[in-house]
């Protein structure tokens, strides 16, 4: 018999369960340490259970708690696999599209506000989205105490104002230096969010140059429209008049006048490319300088001197302080507003600008009505003057080092100027604090599931900056950053707000005393790893292959073929964003990283922040390459938390791409993806090509293989599928998910399915091209249950030869989307290598799973089980759960629960599991709290 160690057994033992009880949530600290032995305590292990035993729910009825209190109907439909004849619950207006009418009509108005002249607080502050990864713009708030404005609206901006507490819901107006994924990506996540909160909803209003019209277009593809009728663009208008249009000055570069009240005044200025003519002007290379004026405020009335003057107290007191000149009561003079008021206190001046490009810069030189704001001793000062009090650069760094932006910036005299483009001082910062802490944590105690941040060293950023041009001074921004406006006596940079720089030894540090046992903890995972890779040889790969077997449950859990001789180079998952619905502090919205290395990789989902997320997992350099080398984009279904980072990956990689021969990007997505696409397109080219995942299911695969082998392209009007593509009419009756009167099921398995397949063809014999290069043998969509067009989908490896001459089947990956359970996934799931499922909510919460066409952990669980999947992991957590979802553990032998950043190597699939004890440890201190609560406390 085979000698297995110890700590090895442990390592691979059944699911650990305490002989201590100890709650996965608890409201107070156990006033009894207990020893980390006791806590991974093992006990026999329960077989998972069948498929068959989803509860069967008919007609249930759930009121839906945040749409109004209407009663919906649930409608239950049987699917039925090819060994079962489980029933489950679901949605199915949803599922079909035609719930729109259950949820509260609302029509969010802009806001009406009183405002206070006064203003005893007023300042700009940075919000610093982007700056440790580089991947969006900054924004900055204009803070005034009745009314609020931001400038940009990168990705993560509402992730990042619930982890700040930032309240969104006074702000009026979201301006744009330029419309692109980079300014903009943010946007629509968060007008959804603002939208959808309260009786009616907020909305704000969108101010940019005339592409803005481009971007209202393609985002009417997804959101609605209520939503974005509060836009304004300016400039010269393009074709689309999807936004009112402010009337265009006579001169291009004249400032136009967007705000005025009593509050303050903010004009823009339009910097275009040098030398080209307006016709010549693509969409999204039009830049905007802002100026933000408050106005003066009068001096403090001085009641002495009135009275030395003759006055008595009484209304002649208010006419001096509107400024009306008096007759005094005891002396023959008359006195005016300047006898007895101090001087005025001067409006202050932010001046906000992008100039993206020494193109854009020489246009920036040249402007004449920005003449009245330099006051520097070579500029001609005159009473009209204006004094800049600070301006906020947004350009980059490689224009802002240039000698001639130097010099302009030295023209504003002693303005304080913050710079706020994209800088490597900043990467070692984490903006996001909570998710910082967390992601610390998990790496200390399981590093090999939980790799650290993938940041530069701060030696290599000095080494790598190299020398600047600076004539003017000025100061890098930083997270939270103040310049105060007013109280005028407090005038100038603020840091209080700052966050202090927490190390990794620190969050340990606070680890180690909150709970003593994770040092422990962390020791016995450091014995596992290196007696594992010790002793991988004790692990058999199949159940005849002579090996005695000291444990049962090495039978039970039996590596599958696919996993031998596996290398560490052949895949790796990464979970980027494992949260629902809207980023939160510590989970990103939806997406998946396939990291095949040296074949590239695909994205599954791509939600708003994958960008930066994958920067925090690989730093700046390595998210660059990732981003090289991607080979596909898969998006599952149209929900904004699934596909809107999508854009700024595309636009990242076109840039990256720029002038290497290269093919456009694949992706992969609903059909109502492609029109949202085709639209952004004409605000900026995406290097991209779209496929439906209609043509990617098995149905879809075996057509063009057939067709394949018989030479047939599919565009011959005698073809089969070209036959298809004239059956439009047919598109109206099988539009819905399901086929009335019968059971459950896709209209895409229906013979008369509208799929053009003949425009498809060409799309799908590249992709089977890049499938080969990547070492993939199929890559197949599936149809689930949740809204119109919504997909799973299956990866499979090809096979490999072994040294020996052995064929070794390729692993299977499944992911889930979102959806209830259902028959067409547990079908593409049958002997899945990993199975990746959402479970949004828990097991208690089935009607609202069932309401929302979600799935509860267990039912996710038992998808995987019936099939007969080898490693379940669940994402897709509903907000409520704000660092660890509440689930059963009974049910989690092969089971593992997805933070952000895990990434799993394929050859650790095997201990995957193990991981769960640890994390009830590290996380045993944690109340279930509706995460939900801090996003509404950022926006209220």
């Amino acid at each position: 018999m085979r000698y297995v160690s110890p700590n090895l057994r442990l390592l691979f033992s059944p699911p650990l369960r305490p002989t201590l009880s100890v709650p996965l949530f608890i409201s107070k600290p156990n006033p009894k340490p207990f020893s980390f032995s006791t806590i991974l305590a093992s006990s026999s292990s329960k077989r998972p259970r069948s498929f068959s035993n989803l509860s069967r729910r008919s007609n249930s009825t759930f009121k839906d708690r945040k749409g109004g209190g209407r009663d919906m109907t649930m409608e239950e439909t049987t699917g039925q696999s090819k060994d079962s004849s489980s029933s489950f619950g679901f949605n199915k207006r949803r599922a079909e599209g035609r719930d729109k009418s259950d949820r509260p009509k609302k029509n969010p108005q802009l806001k009406e506000r009183k405002l206070n002249p006064t203003n005893t607080i007023a300042y700009v502050q940075i919000l610093g989205t982007g700056m440790d990864t580089q991947d969006t713009s900054p924004s900055v708030l204009l803070f005034f105490d009745k009314q609020r404005f931001i400038f940009n609206a990168g990705e993560g901006l509402q992730r990042f104002c619930t982890e700040h507490k930032v309240k969104l819901s006074k702000i009026d107006h979201i301006f744009l230096s330029r419309v692109c994924s980079e300014t903009a990506g943010g946007l629509s996540g968060l007008l959804l969010t603002l939208a959808g909160m309260g009786e009616e909803g907020y909305s704000v209003k969108i101010w940019g140059p005339s592409d803005l019209n481009f971007l209202v277009g393609a985002m009417k593809s997804f959101i609605p429209h209520a939503t974005m009728v509060h836009t304004q663009s300016f400039g010269q208008s393009p074709i689309s008049d999807a936004a009112e249009n402010v009337t265009a000055p006579i001169k291009a570069s004249d400032p136009i006048v967007l705000v005025k009240d009593e509050v303050v005044k903010i004009s823009a200025i339009l910097l275009q490319p040098h030398c080209l003519e307006q016709s010549q002007i693509k969409p999204g290379e039009m830049s905007v300088l802002y100026i933000c004026e408050l106005p003066e405020l009068m001096g403090k009335f001085d009641p002495k001197r009135a009275a030395a003057l003759g006055l008595k107290a009484g209304p002649k007191y208010s006419e001096l302080q509107h400024g009306k000149s008096v007759k005094s009561d005891r002396l023959d003079i008359m006195v005016h507003p300047a006898d007895v008021m101090d001087p005025p206190v001067p409006g202050p001046i932010v001046i906000l600008v992008d100039c993206p490009t020494e193109s854009h810069l020489q246009e920036l030189l040249s402007i004449e009505c920005l003449n009245g704001y330099y006051t520097d001793v070579s500029s001609h000062l005159t009473e009209s003057t204006k004094m800049v009090n600070c301006v906020i650069h947004l350009s980059p760094a490689s224009v802002v080092s240039s000698p001639n932006y130097q010099k302009w910036m030295k023209k504003f005299g002693s303005a304080q100027h913050i710079m706020a483009g994209h800088g490597k001082k900043t990467l070692e910062v984490p903006i996001l604090k909570s998710s910082a802490r967390v992601t610390s944590r998990l790496n200390y105690l399981w590093p090999q599931f939980f790799p650290a941040p993938g940041f530069l060293s701060l030696q290599h950023l000095s080494s790598s900056e190299g020398p600047t041009l600076k004539i003017c001074e000025s100061i890098p921004a930083e997270n939270l950053l103040k310049f105060t406006l007013r109280p005028y006596a407090q005038l100038g940079l603020d840091r209080s707000h700052i966050p202090t720089p927490m190390g990794q030894s620190q969050v340990i540090d606070e680890l180690h005393l909150e709970i003593p046992e994770i040092a422990d903890a962390a020791q016995h995972v450091r014995e596992f790893w290196q007696e594992l890779k010790e002793s991988r040889e004790v692990l058999p790969t199949s159940n005849d292959n002579g090996v005695m077997i000291e444990e049962p449950w090495l039978t039970e859990d039996t590596l599958p073929g696919c996993l031998e001789n596996i290398r560490r180079d052949d895949l790796e998952i990464v979970l980027l964003g494992t949260g629902s619905s809207q980023p939160s502090k510590y989970r990103n919205v939806s997406s998946v990283y396939i990291n095949l290395f040296s074949k590239g990789s695909l994205l599954l989902d791509c939600g708003e922040g994958t960008l930066g997320q994958l920067k925090r997992r690989y730093g700046v350099d390595g998210a660059d390459k990732a981003i090289r080398n991607l080979k596909c984009v898969w998006i599952s279904h149209i929900h904004a938390d699934h596909h809107t980072g999508l854009a700024r990956v595309l636009a990242l990689r076109r840039d990256l791409l720029k002038g290497v021969p290269h093919e456009p990007l694949l992706v992969i997505g609903p059909r109502q993806l492609k029109r949202y696409l085709d639209a952004y397109q004409r605000l900026e080219d995406l290097d991209m090509q779209f496929l439906d995942c209609r043509s990617t299911t098995k149905a879809s695969w075996d057509t063009f293989v057939r067709d394949g082998a018989s030479n047939n392209d599919g565009s011959s009007p005698q073809s089969p599928r070209h036959s298809n593509a004239k059956n439009e009419s047919m598109q109206e009756v099988n539009q819905t998910l399901f086929a009335k009167g019968s059971r459950m099921q896709s209209y895409l398995r229906q013979p008369g399915s509208p799929v053009d397949h003949s425009a498809a063809y060409p799309f799908l014999k590249s992709l089977k091209k890049m499938l080969g290069e990547a070492g993939l043998e199929a890559l197949i969509s599936f149809p689930v249950v949740h809204c119109p067009q919504a997909f799973g989908i299956v990866l499979e490896a090809a096979e490999r030869v072994s040294s020996v001459g052995k064929v070794i089947p390729g692993w299977k990956i499944v992911y889930s989307g979102d959806t209830r359970p259902c028959p067409e996934l547990v079908d593409a799931c049958r002997g899945a290598t990993v199975l990746i499922h959402e479970a949004t909510f828990e097991d208690g919460l089935v009607d609202e799973a069932i309401a929302r066409n979600h799935s509860t952990t267990k039912e996710a669980i038992e998808v995987g089980n019936s099939a007969g999947a080898y490693r379940i992991v669940l994402t897709h957590f509903s907000q409520r759960y704000p660092k660890i979802p509440v689930f059963d553990e009974t049910h989690m032998h092969k089971t593992c629960i997805a933070f952000d950043m895990m990434s799993i190597n394929i050859a650790d699939l095997p201990v995957l599991p193990k991981v769960l004890p640890y994390l009830k440890l590290l996380f045993r201190n944690e109340v279930a709290v509706d995460e939900s609560d801090d996003i509404l406390d950022a926006l209220v």
